[in-house]
């Protein structure tokens, strides 16, 4: 066995066993949980890495799989292994764990323990979601996430904090139930039609034929369960509302966590399920789909242009970034797919740490509202350097990581539906508008007595944006390493889902050769002639 086999499973169970660590410590011990935290996240992180260079780029196939009896009765098995959609996941997941400790150093003022236990605990059940290849684990890993997110805001968030953990809670239960009963509706057709129990991912997509062949009606109901499971806990328009409260009552690392790495999980379950096991409903309820995600871009980015609040403005700008996300994946060509999977990982970099600058400026002044700040660059130039490259980065500036993720989105979407593409570029626009102004309010102009106080960025905040600004800069000017990764598996999902789309690209470039030909042909009577003319000239003369 290769001494990689395991690795997934000791980076997601790592956290765990460091949240039973801290468990044992005494509860005063404020630096050890904090250390302690930190320590276990780091090694996270670092325990990652050499699955990047581990991974095999030519293959579309599960690595690092491992799989063994757990529920046979029901069919169930603890089953684990990663394709490179879940590996990048899984690395963003770890990079922005041992940030969100380190930024909760002086934001965290009570209740250490619990805190820093319940972050290691949600870290645990976000990576357990991209390795799992069984539905059972899935949705226990699913269900699992909401409970340390619903006791962070619950606990440490603002002064709405109960509303907001409730209707975070209420949201995406109401989701999960609605996955649950699709999952069991194939899982007992799956009997139905086989004669046994398999609750393999695998297995479940293999029903995608079998689910085809079954009623209209079935299909259709089918595929709207899996979609609003999923599009609440993206979330897509209209069931964003949970979204802005989680977020501005949240503590920054919750925030960071929320935007970073929970939100995608929606993403991903349109990736992993609706798309490969009910093909057929979601191209036939495609356009009803893109049509709700350009809503969703253009309705967040007009709503965060009026925000008042530095925070809610950075959250409804997720709803708008995460709407153009969705617009690639129902594409359902490579370029959509590849420019949302992209753009989940870009909003993970960029809209984290645009939490984290309101966080910092949020412990210094205990606001948040835009209207207090103004000049802060004459006395925090650090800060407005890293503001400054984030906001490049969130609004799509090219050599920027946001830059490549909304090409290849706005390629996909223009070969699905070109006017979707054209009236995407108008949520983009207003992006830029709104951001950039957020920004010249808050870094230029007068600045008042109170604001000169303020400190700039230290070392240890410094030392928790870089990892932020590299993966910016090399995303943006370098993104082949990623596309490769994501290839093959974005090769493979495009044929479970629109099998016609790569046999019809050699008919198109059949067709277009046919044109080419046939224009060419409208010439050569001319040519011909031209020819046959000088050629009885040569022979007349050779003639004499």
């Amino acid at each position: 066995m290769s001494p990689w086999q395991n690795l997934p499973l000791w980076v997601t169970v790592l956290p765990l066993l460091g949240a039973l660590f801290l468990l044992f410590v005494p509860k005063e011990s404020r630096r050890t949980f904090e250390l302690g935290a930190l320590a276990f996240t780091v090694a996270d992180f670092l325990l990652s890495i050499p699955l990047w260079f581990q991974y095999d780029r030519s293959s579309a196939a599960v690595q690092w799989a491992y799989s063994c009896d757990w529920i046979p009765s029901i069919g169930v098995k603890f089953s684990v292994g990663m394709d490179g959609i879940s590996l990048v996941l899984l690395l963003l997941t770890t990079l922005l764990g041992f940030i969100v400790v380190w930024c909760s150093f002086t934001a965290i003022l009570e209740r250490h323990k619990e805190y820093y236990i319940w972050l290691l605990v949600m870290q645990f059940s976000m990576l357990g979601v991209f390795i799992t290849q069984d539905m059972f684990q899935f949705y226990l890993f699913w269900e699992l996430m909401l409970v340390p997110m619903y006791f962070l805001i619950a606990i440490w968030g603002g002064p709405q904090k109960l509303y907001a953990a409730i209707k975070l809670f209420l949201y995406t239960l109401a989701g999960s139930v609605l996955m649950l009963v699709a999952i069991l509706a194939i899982y007992f057709l799956q009997f139905k039609t086989t004669g046994h129990y398999d609750m393999s991912i695998a297995s479940f997509q293999a029903m995608a034929a079998t689910v085809g062949a079954q009623s209209h009606t079935f299909q259709t109901l089918l595929a709207v369960a899996f979609f609003l499971g999923f599009a609440i806990k993206v979330p897509m328009f209209p069931f964003h509302t949970w979204l802005p409260d989680a977020h501005v009552e949240a503590p920054t690392a919750g925030s960071v966590v929320l935007a970073g790495v929970l939100l995608k999980m929606g993403t991903y379950g349109f990736l992993r399920f609706l798309l490969p096991i009910a093909p057929d409903a979601t191209k036939e309820l495609m356009p009803w789909f893109m049509t709700l995600a350009i809503i969703g871009v253009i309705y967040g980015a007009l709503v965060a242009m009026i925000q008042k609040d530095m925070k809610k403005l950075v959250a409804y700008s997720s709803v708008s970034h995460l709407g153009l996300c969705m617009l690639g994946i129902f594409a359902l060509n490579p370029n959509g797919i590849t420019g949302g999977i992209l753009q989940m990982l870009n909003h993970g970099i960029s809209t984290s740490a645009l939490f984290l600058i309101v966080g910092i400026v949020y412990e210094r002044r205990h606001t948040r509202l835009i209207a207090e700040y103004g000049g802060l660059s004459k006395t925090m130039p650090i800060y407005a350097t890293v503001f400054l490259i984030m906001t490049m980065s969130s609004i799509g500036l090219p050599g920027l990581n946001g830059f490549i993720g909304e090409f290849a989105i706005l390629q996909g979407a223009f070969q699905a539906a070109p006017w979707i593409a054209v009236v995407a570029t108008t949520g983009i626009i207003l992006g830029a508008a709104y951001m950039l102004w957020l920004y010249q309010r808050a870094m230029f102009g007068p600045i008042n007595e109170t604001n000169t106080k303020m400190a700039d960025l230290n070392l240890r905040e410094i030392a928790y944006f870089v990892p932020l600004l590299i993966a910016a800069f090399w995303i943006g000017l370098y993104p082949k390493p990623l596309l490769a990764i994501l290839d093959k598996p974005v090769e493979k999902l495009v044929t479970q889902v629109n099998p016609s789309f790569y046999k019809q690209q050699p008919l198109t470039a059949a067709q277009r050769e046919a044109a080419r030909r046939g224009m060419a042909a409208m010439a050569a009577p001319a040519h011909a002639e031209g020819h046959a003319e000088g050629h009885a000239e040569t022979s007349h003369g050779g003639g004499e």
